[in-house]
Parts: C-alpha cells; structure tokens; sequence
C-alpha cells in the first residue's frame, strides 16, 4: 500500500536531498536545478498518461513515486564525475537505485511496491525493456520511459531554439557539432528502430537519436503529446536538410500520424 502521505514523506526526503547539492556555483548549479525541473515535469506527465489510461489512485502514486525517483542518482553522477553521460561516469538508473537504498527511502513501503518503484527506476535508461520484468513492472516502466522522453526533448528543442546564444557541453553529450551523420544512424531510422548511444559520433547524431524516440514509445497519449509539441519538426529544423534526413523526417511523421489515430 502506497498513499498520498506516503509520496509527501519521500518527496520531502527529495527535495532535502537535492538541495545539498547546490554549491553557489552558477554553471554547476544550473545543471543541477536543470534535473530538479525535470522531474518534477516528469512527475506531472506521468500523471496525465496514467489518467489517459484510467490507473486507479494508487497505481498512480507508484508511477508518481517512480517519476520522482528516477533521476535521484543524477545529482551524485554529476557532482562526482562533471558528467551525464553514463559512459564516462556510470548507469544513472542503477546510481538512483543504491541511493534510495542508502537512505531507505522506500523502506516504509510494504515489498511488493517496493519492489515496483525499484524496477521502474531501474529501467526507465536501459536500450531496449528487458523480457525478464512481469507484467505490473512492464506497465509503470513504459509509463516512465515513456514520462522521461516527453520532458527531455522539452529540455532538448528549448536548448536547440537557443543554444546559439549559450552552449552547454553536457547537453551535447561532448558530442563534436559538425555536419557528419553516421550510417548505422540512418540506417536504424529508416527502418523503424530508435538509435542506441553507443553509435553516436556527433552531435547530429543524438538529435536524430532524440527524433527516432518516436519508435520507443508505448501510449497514445503520448504520440498525441510528441503530435502536439511539434517536437520531431523541432528536431528536424536543427538538423541538416540531406536527402536522408527528409526521408527519415517524413517516415517518422507518418508513423506518429498513424500511432496518434482513434
């Protein structure tokens, strides 16, 4: 059984936690309040597509608990290592994870949603959901992955819209901004597959990464949203217009068109 107290109490122990991170450092700390924003959008998308989806109170909680969860791991990933690039640094999700045990958390949770919020934040950065989770894990880590993709290409296409003005080489991912698309990128995207980190090699690269997303997710509600926030045009519009690039584009609109269908 998880309530409402129950969130209160762990969102207190969150918002406590994450303030000790901050240092007075400008450039640190706007990378930290960056996180702190995230989620808690993430918190509220992951309540809209439960509602969509008719979850009950407290199925809600649990997808609302992961959602607040799921980053904790960030603020010592990127106080340790100046980094969010899980590659140069380690997994983010299994960091979040050893955290919520050291403080024991969720130790007044009976075991079973425990155990839920535990795999949810485990998997919601993994490349593909492992077979292996039973179908109530399947459930809240689809709503997170699917929560956490909406807010970071918010974050993303805002930071595209403006990066000209100010660049941020964590946003990048370190990755060099120079016109090169690799092969296995488009090649993935053309047919229907979402990209993995591991092929990245420039920062076009990961936009297109962010735009092939459209593949990896699981609820009309979030179609209509990726639909109504215009983000795969977003992308498009920071990414040169090669011959590749607009077939892709074209073949995922037409994809996000028909999954966003009655």
């Amino acid at each position: 059984m998880i309530n409402q107290d129950n969130f209160q109490i762990i969102r207190e122990w969150y918002e406590k936690y994450v303030a000790g991170f901050y240092t007075g450092d400008q450039e640190f700390d706007e990378n930290i309040r960056m996180k702190e924003e995230h989620t808690e959008r993430v918190c509220a998308v992951i309540t809209d597509i439960g509602s969509s989806i008719s979850l009950p109170d407290e199925p809600l909680v649990i997808a609302e608990t992961i959602a607040l969860l799921h980053d904790v791991g960030r603020y010592e990933q990127f106080a340790k290592y100046g980094t969010f690039v899980d590659l140069h640094s380690e997994d983010h999700a299994l960091l979040s994870v050893k955290i919520i045990k050291r403080y024991a958390v969720l130790d007044a949770i009976e075991p079973p949603v425990k155990e839920l919020i535990l795999c949810g934040v485990t998997n919601h950065n993994k490349k593909e959901i492992p077979d292996s989770i039973d179908e109530d894990c399947l459930l809240y880590t689809r709503l997170i992955r699917d929560a956490d993709k909406i807010d970071i290409l918010k974050v993303i296409t805002d930071y595209y819209a403006n990066s000209a003005r100010k660049r941020n080489k964590y946003m990048e991912l370190g990755l060099p901004d120079t016109p090169e698309i690799s092969d296995r990128v488009i090649a993935d995207l053309s047919a229907g597959r979402f990209v993995h980190t591991t092929d990245l090699k420039t920062l076009n690269d990961f936009k297109l990464l962010q735009m092939g997303w459209v593949y990896d997710l699981h609820f009309r509600r979030t179609y209509r949203i990726f639909r109504e926030r215009g983000y795969v045009r977003k992308l498009y519009e920071v990414l040169p217009h090669t011959p590749e690039i607009v077939t892709v584009y074209i073949k995922i609109e037409e994809f996000l068109t028909r999954q966003c269908a009655d």
